[in-house]
């Protein structure tokens, strides 16, 4: 693998991380409205995934969607004015932190209902097997999200059609307070694609290097025609559900033994024993990331916000 390729990844993770982080801050200080949902610890899955995608191919999100929009491109100022529920935010302030969008970067919407992007993706993937335009299409949705009938039906008619998408499923070991073991009698959701007689694995989706080199050869395949993949990643969020989450559903052991696992922390090391990077190099990449993310946040403070008298612009019936 290419050193660049490496650096990438790092510098992809640590903006999902101090942006995730940062507006925790923001949150917890009443200065951002709405709902919060952090994808700390999940980095490595976004990353590893939208690296091996175009420009012009494209993904749906779910609720904990901010990583999924850094990762694929979406500008940060932007989406910082998103949350702000600013004109200036990806979807004029009207999306908020669930709802992010960005047909410029192929990213078809963040989705607060469960299972909601998975039809949306299902159907972008026809279109462009219909055009015959060679892109394709990842889904992103959580281990609860499998459950739901949306996640069925669409894994069907890929499979019939022979549609150019990849079904990433974020384990994240809970579905919202839910342990995947209590809605969930199969070891791995990846054995579901056998039902639809389309292939399906189960990778680390702590290891961004076993992310990328996967999905590498998977994007490959499907790019090529050769059908739908159903993709199970197993990770871990450090955060609760949402923030405010009391998280009695887990034990503070078991988060502190998952962030032994810690992405950032193991591609760093990596990138330190192989001599690609210096430990101050390193840490002038983080300090260049937090100055953007600085910008970003006096971008939406400073941002016109939304009039009451626009509430029904952009709306058709």
């Amino acid at each position: 693998m290419e050193k660049e390729t490496i650096i990438s990844m790092l510098k992809t993770m640590v903006k999902i991380r101090f942006f995730e982080e940062r507006i925790v801050r923001l949150f917890q200080s009443g200065e951002l409205p709405g709902w919060l949902h952090a994808y700390v610890g999940e980095e490595a899955v976004a990353t590893g995934v939208c690296l091996n995608l175009n420009k012009d191919d494209y993904i749906t999100s779910t609720h904990r969607g901010h990583g999924h929009c850094i990762a694929k491109g979406v500008a940060i100022k932007n989406m910082m004015a998103e949350l702000y529920g600013k004109k200036t935010g990806c979807c004029k302030g009207r999306g908020g932190s669930m709802h992010i969008a960005d047909s410029s970067r192929g990213v078809l919407g963040a989705n607060g209902i469960v299972g909601g992007g998975i039809p949306i993706a299902t159907g972008a993937a026809f279109g462009c097997k219909y055009l015959g335009n060679k892109r394709i299409v990842v889904s992103f949705f959580g281990d609860g999200a499998a459950d739901e009938g949306s996640f069925h039906e669409s894994l069907n008619i890929a499979s019939i059609w022979n549609l150019p998408v990849v079904y990433l499923c974020e384990n994240n070991c809970y579905a919202e307070t839910n342990p995947v073991s209590k809605h969930c009698n199969i070891k791995n959701i990846s054995e579901r694609a056998k039902a639809y007689n389309i292939k399906g694995l189960t990778i680390n989706g702590m290891d961004v290097l076993e992310v990328y080199n996967t999905l590498n050869e998977i994007v490959g395949d499907v790019r090529n025609g050769k059908g739908p993949f159903l993709v199970e990643v197993k990770t871990y969020r450090f955060r609760g559900h949402y923030e405010g989450d009391p998280e009695v559903y887990r034990t503070v052991e078991e988060v502190k033994e998952w962030r032994k696992q810690d992405p950032i922390s193991q591609i760093e090391e990596k990138i330190i024993n192989e001599r690609i990077l210096t430990t101050g190099e390193i840490s002038d990449i983080k300090n260049i990331v937090n100055k953007e993310i600085d910008e970003a946040i006096d971008f939406a403070r400073n941002s016109a916000a939304s009039l009451p008298e626009e509430a029904l612009d952009y709306v058709f019936s």
